[in-house]
């Protein structure tokens, strides 16, 4: 049998799983049909000593011509040692973009708090919004540099070196996550090393101010003649637990017995 749209058309349909009906002109050129009438072109051959099956199109969004075509093209990049699969899915990983890299990752790393998902879109956003739809491997590393020297003038070094950090991340996961059918990961170097190659960090300052010993008198003196009691009992609490400000802050007070002369900090 000769496929074309005649003999397409005219095919039967299983009635369970599916069967396959091959062209006696061309090799490995054939229909998929399943039992609901839905009809498929395919191509199957050896490659690489592996017998594979690559689908083509749907019988009416494709013509049995330019499905002919298309099976005779794969059949020369075969012959030529070619593997197509690989090739498309090499072809479709160059593609990927920053924005699909960062939707997998955050899917991914499911244990992030709402405040970090919320920090992380808004570096995408503001910081990278115009490389959005760009391939990630279309990122390079000057233009990394110059978009982290950019973002420290404009909005803060520290700023700008958490923009390249939550970057650098995504550019990891994608190392480890993407690969192409022979195994080989889409990333072949994080192009963000560049500021470590450059010494381009920006130098932040931690903050150092702490209450001395011999400061602590005055300091609870000055708390305990404070006229809002929220803030007095929050200070105290702060440096008398070692709670950091946000932990105090959003305690709750069902999370908190006096009797038992205890707390619960639910979210450290």
């Amino acid at each position: 049998m000769i496929l074309n749209k005649t003999t397409v058309v005219s095919l039967p349909s299983p009635d369970s799983g599916y069967q396959i009906y091959g062209d006696e002109k061309l090799a490995g050129f054939g229909v998929r049909v399943t039992p609901s009438g839905a009809k498929s072109f395919i191509f199957q051959k050896r490659i690489h000593g592996k017998e594979k099956r690559i689908t083509l199109g749907r019988f009416g969004e494709l013509t049995a011509e330019l499905a002919r075509k298309e099976a005779v093209k794969l059949a020369g990049k075969i012959a030529s040692g070619i593997d197509p699969i690989a090739e498309k899915k090499e072809s479709e990983l160059k593609a990927v973009t920053l924005t699909t890299v960062f939707a997998d990752y955050l899917s991914t790393r499911k244990d992030f708090k709402p405040t970090t998902l919320k920090d992380y879109h808004r570096v995408i956003d503001k910081a990278f919004d115009d490389w959005r739809t760009k391939p990630l491997l279309s990122i390079t590393k000057d233009m990394v540099k110059k978009r982290h020297t950019r973002l420290g003038e404009q909005y803060g070094e520290s700023w700008a070196n958490l923009t390249m950090r939550l970057l650098r991340a995504l550019f990891n996961f994608a190392a480890g996550e993407y690969e192409d059918a022979n195994g080989r990961s889409l990333i072949a170097e994080n192009p963000v090393k560049r500021l470590s190659q450059s010494r381009a960090w920006y130098r932040t300052t931690r903050r150092t101010t702490l209450i001395e010993k011999h400061q602590l008198k005055a300091w609870f003196s000055a708390v305990m003649d404070l006229q809002n009691e929220t803030l007095r009992d929050y200070l105290l609490l702060i440096i008398m637990s070692g709670l950091r400000r946000n932990e105090a802050a959003t305690l709750r007070w069902v999370d908190v017995n006096l009797n038992n002369k205890t707390l619960i900090v639910r979210c450290t």
